[in-house]
Protein backbone atom coordinates (compact mmCIF):
# COMPACT_ATOMS: atom_id res chain seq x y z
CA UNK A 1 0.00 0.00 0.00
CA UNK A 2 1.23 3.58 -1.10
CA UNK A 3 2.92 5.65 1.31
CA UNK A 4 1.31 9.80 2.02
CA UNK A 5 1.38 12.48 4.24
CA UNK A 6 -1.11 15.16 5.98
CA UNK A 7 1.49 17.84 5.26
CA UNK A 8 1.77 20.68 7.25
CA UNK A 9 3.80 23.62 6.81
CA UNK A 10 5.80 25.26 9.62
CA UNK A 11 7.31 28.05 7.82
CA UNK A 12 10.91 29.35 9.20
CA UNK A 13 10.23 30.14 12.81
CA UNK A 14 13.06 28.76 15.12
CA UNK A 15 15.56 27.80 12.99
CA UNK A 16 18.80 29.61 13.70
CA UNK A 17 19.80 30.22 10.69
CA UNK A 18 19.33 31.96 7.30
CA UNK A 19 20.51 29.91 4.26
CA UNK A 20 21.92 31.43 1.06
CA UNK A 21 19.30 29.75 -0.75
CA UNK A 22 16.12 29.48 2.33
CA UNK A 23 13.06 31.44 1.47
CA UNK A 24 10.50 28.89 3.42
CA UNK A 25 7.69 31.06 2.66
CA UNK A 26 7.74 30.57 -0.75
CA UNK A 27 9.25 27.01 -1.12
CA UNK A 28 6.52 26.20 1.32
CA UNK A 29 3.06 28.35 0.22
CA UNK A 30 2.47 29.10 4.00
CA UNK A 31 2.17 32.34 5.52
CA UNK A 32 1.80 31.88 9.23
CA UNK A 33 2.80 29.03 11.16
CA UNK A 34 -0.22 27.03 12.60
CA UNK A 35 -1.72 26.98 15.88
CA UNK A 36 -2.74 23.42 17.62
CA UNK A 37 -6.38 23.72 17.10
CA UNK A 38 -5.41 24.48 13.28
CA UNK A 39 -3.80 21.25 13.25
CA UNK A 40 -6.49 19.44 15.10
CA UNK A 41 -8.50 21.03 12.28
CA UNK A 42 -6.26 19.63 9.37
CA UNK A 43 -6.27 16.08 10.78
CA UNK A 44 -9.94 15.77 11.44
CA UNK A 45 -10.88 16.57 7.69
CA UNK A 46 -8.33 14.74 6.86
CA UNK A 47 -8.93 11.82 8.66
CA UNK A 48 -12.59 11.56 7.12
CA UNK A 49 -10.81 11.57 3.57
CA UNK A 50 -8.05 9.60 3.39
CA UNK A 51 -8.61 5.89 1.89
CA UNK A 52 -5.54 4.67 4.52
CA UNK A 53 -4.83 6.67 7.04
CA UNK A 54 -2.89 3.16 8.58
CA UNK A 55 -0.24 4.35 5.78
CA UNK A 56 -0.56 7.81 6.50
CA UNK A 57 1.62 9.76 8.39
CA UNK A 58 1.00 13.68 10.06
CA UNK A 59 4.11 16.02 8.17
CA UNK A 60 5.48 18.79 9.78
CA UNK A 61 7.78 20.11 7.23
CA UNK A 62 8.50 23.59 6.03
CA UNK A 63 11.45 24.50 8.95
CA UNK A 64 13.59 22.92 11.45
CA UNK A 65 10.63 21.85 13.53
CA UNK A 66 13.08 20.43 16.30
CA UNK A 67 14.39 24.52 16.57
CA UNK A 68 11.00 25.98 17.17
CA UNK A 69 10.21 27.38 20.85
CA UNK A 70 9.47 24.16 23.01
CA UNK A 71 5.98 25.02 23.98
CA UNK A 72 4.90 25.51 20.56
CA UNK A 73 6.40 22.25 19.40
CA UNK A 74 4.75 20.65 21.89
CA UNK A 75 1.85 22.15 21.17
CA UNK A 76 1.68 20.64 18.24
CA UNK A 77 2.81 17.58 18.53
CA UNK A 78 0.15 17.11 21.19
CA UNK A 79 -2.84 18.37 18.46
CA UNK A 80 -1.67 16.01 15.91
CA UNK A 81 -0.95 12.55 18.63
CA UNK A 82 -4.40 12.97 19.17
CA UNK A 83 -4.96 11.46 15.51
CA UNK A 84 -2.41 8.43 16.04
CA UNK A 85 -3.25 5.41 17.05
CA UNK A 86 -5.60 2.41 15.99
CA UNK A 87 -8.22 3.60 13.02
CA UNK A 88 -6.42 6.68 13.13
CA UNK A 89 -2.93 7.54 11.46
CA UNK A 90 0.24 5.39 11.16
CA UNK A 91 2.52 8.51 12.95
CA UNK A 92 4.01 11.69 12.66
CA UNK A 93 6.87 12.78 10.32
CA UNK A 94 9.42 16.15 11.11
CA UNK A 95 11.99 17.37 9.10
CA UNK A 96 14.55 19.54 10.96
CA UNK A 97 18.38 20.33 11.01
CA UNK A 98 21.79 17.91 11.85
CA UNK A 99 22.33 20.38 14.33
CA UNK A 100 19.20 20.40 16.39
CA UNK A 101 19.25 16.71 17.33
CA UNK A 102 19.68 15.74 20.41
CA UNK A 103 18.70 12.90 23.25
CA UNK A 104 16.45 15.15 25.20
CA UNK A 105 14.61 16.49 21.92
CA UNK A 106 14.41 12.31 20.42
CA UNK A 107 12.86 11.42 23.75
CA UNK A 108 10.11 13.76 23.52
CA UNK A 109 9.61 13.29 20.37
CA UNK A 110 9.96 9.24 20.81
CA UNK A 111 6.74 9.89 23.80
CA UNK A 112 4.97 12.32 21.44
CA UNK A 113 4.17 10.05 18.79
CA UNK A 114 6.73 10.70 15.89
CA UNK A 115 7.71 7.76 14.02
CA UNK A 116 10.52 9.47 11.17
CA UNK A 117 12.37 12.08 11.12
CA UNK A 118 14.17 14.01 7.92
CA UNK A 119 17.56 16.01 7.91
CA UNK A 120 17.89 18.46 5.60
CA UNK A 121 21.91 17.57 4.94
CA UNK A 122 22.21 19.10 1.75
CA UNK A 123 25.61 18.39 0.96
CA UNK A 124 27.90 16.14 2.48
CA UNK A 125 31.39 18.63 1.86
CA UNK A 126 31.68 20.73 4.32
CA UNK A 127 32.82 24.08 1.98
CA UNK A 128 29.65 23.85 0.36
CA UNK A 129 28.00 24.01 3.65
CA UNK A 130 30.24 27.02 4.73
CA UNK A 131 29.78 28.59 1.73
CA UNK A 132 25.82 28.53 1.87
CA UNK A 133 25.74 29.49 5.67
CA UNK A 134 24.27 26.20 6.46
CA UNK A 135 25.78 26.62 10.00
CA UNK A 136 26.57 22.74 10.22
CA UNK A 137 29.31 20.44 8.95
CA UNK A 138 28.74 16.78 7.38
CA UNK A 139 30.18 15.01 10.59
CA UNK A 140 26.85 16.40 12.21
CA UNK A 141 24.75 14.87 9.79
CA UNK A 142 26.70 11.63 10.24
CA UNK A 143 26.11 12.08 14.01
CA UNK A 144 22.55 12.93 14.10
CA UNK A 145 22.19 10.14 11.75
CA UNK A 146 23.49 7.46 14.11
CA UNK A 147 21.23 9.21 17.46
CA UNK A 148 18.01 8.87 15.42
CA UNK A 149 18.81 5.51 14.21
CA UNK A 150 19.82 4.74 18.31
CA UNK A 151 16.40 5.78 19.14
CA UNK A 152 14.32 3.56 16.85
CA UNK A 153 13.24 6.17 14.20
CA UNK A 154 12.85 6.30 10.40
CA UNK A 155 15.20 8.16 9.00
CA UNK A 156 15.32 10.40 6.02
CA UNK A 157 17.88 12.41 4.48
CA UNK A 158 17.23 15.65 2.19
CA UNK A 159 19.85 16.75 -0.54
CA UNK A 160 19.98 19.77 -2.68
CA UNK A 161 21.95 19.77 -5.87
CA UNK A 162 23.57 22.83 -7.55
CA UNK A 163 24.17 25.15 -4.60
CA UNK A 164 26.45 27.55 -4.50
CA UNK A 165 30.40 26.34 -5.02
CA UNK A 166 29.24 22.92 -5.23
CA UNK A 167 30.96 21.01 -8.47
CA UNK A 168 29.51 18.06 -9.62
CA UNK A 169 32.36 16.18 -8.12
CA UNK A 170 30.86 17.35 -5.07
CA UNK A 171 28.04 16.13 -5.99
CA UNK A 172 28.89 13.06 -6.30
CA UNK A 173 30.90 12.73 -3.34
CA UNK A 174 27.75 14.11 -1.47
CA UNK A 175 25.49 10.97 -2.89
CA UNK A 176 28.23 8.66 -1.53
CA UNK A 177 28.12 9.23 1.82
CA UNK A 178 24.71 9.47 2.14
CA UNK A 179 24.25 5.92 0.79
CA UNK A 180 27.19 5.33 2.94
CA UNK A 181 24.82 6.69 5.90
CA UNK A 182 21.94 4.19 4.76
CA UNK A 183 18.94 6.31 5.65
CA UNK A 184 15.27 5.09 4.90
CA UNK A 185 14.57 7.34 2.48
CA UNK A 186 15.99 10.20 0.49
CA UNK A 187 14.61 13.58 -1.40
CA UNK A 188 16.29 15.25 -3.87
CA UNK A 189 15.45 18.81 -4.38
CA UNK A 190 17.62 20.62 -7.14
CA UNK A 191 18.64 24.40 -6.14
CA UNK A 192 16.16 26.41 -7.06
CA UNK A 193 17.63 30.31 -6.84
CA UNK A 194 14.55 32.23 -5.43
CA UNK A 195 14.34 36.60 -5.28
CA UNK A 196 15.40 37.76 -1.68
CA UNK A 197 17.61 35.02 -0.85
CA UNK A 198 21.71 35.43 -0.41
CA UNK A 199 21.53 33.00 -3.23
CA UNK A 200 19.80 35.26 -5.49
CA UNK A 201 22.08 38.23 -4.75
CA UNK A 202 25.24 35.73 -6.06
CA UNK A 203 23.48 34.80 -9.11
CA UNK A 204 22.59 38.19 -10.00
CA UNK A 205 26.26 39.95 -9.20
CA UNK A 206 27.55 36.74 -11.38
CA UNK A 207 29.61 35.24 -8.31
CA UNK A 208 26.93 32.07 -8.48
CA UNK A 209 27.38 30.66 -11.95
CA UNK A 210 25.49 27.36 -11.80
CA UNK A 211 26.07 24.53 -13.84
CA UNK A 212 23.33 23.57 -16.89
CA UNK A 213 20.22 21.96 -16.27
CA UNK A 214 20.82 19.45 -17.90
CA UNK A 215 23.88 18.48 -15.66
CA UNK A 216 21.28 18.63 -12.73
CA UNK A 217 19.05 16.34 -14.55
CA UNK A 218 21.73 13.81 -14.93
CA UNK A 219 23.07 14.08 -11.40
CA UNK A 220 19.85 13.93 -9.70
CA UNK A 221 19.35 10.79 -12.25
CA UNK A 222 22.74 9.08 -11.11
CA UNK A 223 21.51 10.15 -7.44
CA UNK A 224 18.37 8.18 -7.78
CA UNK A 225 19.70 5.16 -9.44
CA UNK A 226 22.56 5.15 -6.37
CA UNK A 227 20.35 5.76 -3.86
CA UNK A 228 17.28 3.01 -4.92
CA UNK A 229 20.71 0.79 -5.31
CA UNK A 230 21.31 0.77 -2.31
CA UNK A 231 18.12 0.24 -0.77
CA UNK A 232 17.34 3.52 0.17
CA UNK A 233 13.47 5.12 -1.14
CA UNK A 234 13.63 8.08 -3.57
CA UNK A 235 10.49 10.02 -1.80
CA UNK A 236 10.84 13.07 -3.62
CA UNK A 237 12.82 14.14 -6.29
CA UNK A 238 12.24 18.25 -7.47
CA UNK A 239 10.56 20.66 -6.08
CA UNK A 240 6.83 20.26 -5.48
CA UNK A 241 4.94 22.09 -8.59
CA UNK A 242 3.82 25.81 -6.73
CA UNK A 243 2.49 29.09 -7.99
CA UNK A 244 4.81 30.77 -5.43
CA UNK A 245 8.24 29.46 -6.41
CA UNK A 246 7.60 29.87 -10.19
CA UNK A 247 6.98 33.58 -9.84
CA UNK A 248 9.75 34.11 -7.15
CA UNK A 249 12.09 31.78 -9.01
CA UNK A 250 15.11 33.87 -10.88
CA UNK A 251 17.02 30.44 -11.94
CA UNK A 252 18.12 27.35 -11.16
CA UNK A 253 16.50 24.26 -11.92
CA UNK A 254 12.80 24.25 -11.50
CA UNK A 255 10.53 21.86 -13.72
CA UNK A 256 7.03 20.82 -12.46
CA UNK A 257 8.25 17.20 -13.95
CA UNK A 258 11.48 17.51 -12.68
CA UNK A 259 11.23 13.52 -11.74
CA UNK A 260 10.03 12.79 -14.54
CA UNK A 261 13.06 13.81 -16.30
CA UNK A 262 15.55 12.66 -13.96
CA UNK A 263 13.78 8.87 -14.50
CA UNK A 264 13.57 9.14 -18.58
CA UNK A 265 17.33 10.08 -18.74
CA UNK A 266 17.52 6.48 -16.21
CA UNK A 267 15.79 4.86 -19.07
CA UNK A 268 17.03 6.63 -22.49
CA UNK A 269 20.48 5.73 -20.79
CA UNK A 270 19.66 1.93 -20.29
CA UNK A 271 18.19 1.60 -23.79
CA UNK A 272 21.13 2.45 -25.38
CA UNK A 273 23.24 0.51 -22.65
CA UNK A 274 20.58 -2.61 -24.31
CA UNK A 275 21.18 -1.32 -27.84
CA UNK A 276 25.09 -1.81 -27.49
CA UNK A 277 24.73 -5.08 -26.38
CA UNK A 278 23.04 -6.51 -29.23
CA UNK A 279 25.73 -6.01 -31.19
CA UNK A 280 25.31 -3.99 -35.07
CA UNK A 281 22.31 -1.63 -34.63
CA UNK A 282 18.84 -2.12 -35.97
CA UNK A 283 16.21 0.49 -37.23
CA UNK A 284 13.68 -1.29 -34.75
CA UNK A 285 13.93 -2.58 -31.01
CA UNK A 286 10.67 -3.71 -28.46
CA UNK A 287 12.01 -3.19 -25.28
CA UNK A 288 10.39 -4.74 -21.78
CA UNK A 289 10.06 -2.75 -18.81
CA UNK A 290 8.81 -2.73 -15.11
CA UNK A 291 5.19 -2.56 -14.51
CA UNK A 292 3.66 0.81 -15.05
CA UNK A 293 6.57 1.92 -16.21
CA UNK A 294 5.64 2.21 -20.17
CA UNK A 295 5.59 6.11 -19.75
CA UNK A 296 8.92 6.64 -17.54
CA UNK A 297 10.72 4.67 -20.07
CA UNK A 298 9.41 6.66 -23.20
CA UNK A 299 10.02 9.57 -21.17
CA UNK A 300 8.71 13.24 -20.57
CA UNK A 301 6.09 14.09 -23.50
CA UNK A 302 7.52 11.10 -25.53
CA UNK A 303 11.01 12.68 -25.26
CA UNK A 304 12.78 9.36 -25.39
CA UNK A 305 11.43 8.42 -28.51
CA UNK A 306 11.87 11.20 -30.28
CA UNK A 307 15.66 11.27 -29.21
CA UNK A 308 15.47 7.57 -30.75
CA UNK A 309 13.48 8.16 -33.94
CA UNK A 310 16.26 11.16 -34.24
CA UNK A 311 18.79 8.54 -34.79
CA UNK A 312 16.57 6.53 -37.51
CA UNK A 313 15.54 4.07 -34.40
CA UNK A 314 12.02 2.96 -33.83
CA UNK A 315 11.45 1.81 -30.30
CA UNK A 316 8.04 -0.12 -28.46
CA UNK A 317 8.09 -0.72 -25.31
CA UNK A 318 5.58 -3.37 -23.36
CA UNK A 319 5.76 -4.18 -19.49
CA UNK A 320 6.79 -7.21 -17.61
CA UNK A 321 5.76 -7.07 -14.25
CA UNK A 322 9.00 -9.58 -13.38
CA UNK A 323 11.62 -6.86 -14.49
CA UNK A 324 13.34 -4.27 -11.78
CA UNK A 325 12.33 -0.70 -11.78
CA UNK A 326 15.00 0.75 -14.36
CA UNK A 327 15.97 -2.55 -15.75
CA UNK A 328 15.53 -2.88 -19.98
CA UNK A 329 15.43 -6.14 -21.51
CA UNK A 330 15.43 -6.30 -25.74
CA UNK A 331 12.37 -8.63 -26.73
CA UNK A 332 13.54 -8.30 -30.66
Amino acid sequence: MKHSNISIFVPHIGCPHLCSFCDQRTISGAQHAPSGEEVRSICEKALGEVMSPENTEIAFFGGSFTAIPREYMTELLDAAQDFIGEGKFRGIRISTRPDCIDIPVLNLLKNSGVTAIELGAQSMCDHVLEANERGHSADDVADACQLIRAFGFELGLQMMVGLYRSAPADEMETIEKIVDLSPDTLRIYPTVILENTRLGELFKSGEYKPFSFEKAVEISAAAMVMAESGGIRVIKCGLHASEFVERDMIGGFYHPAFRELCEGLIYRHNMELAISSCGAERSRYIFAVSANCISKALGHKKANAEYFRSRGIDIKILEDETIPKYQIDVIE
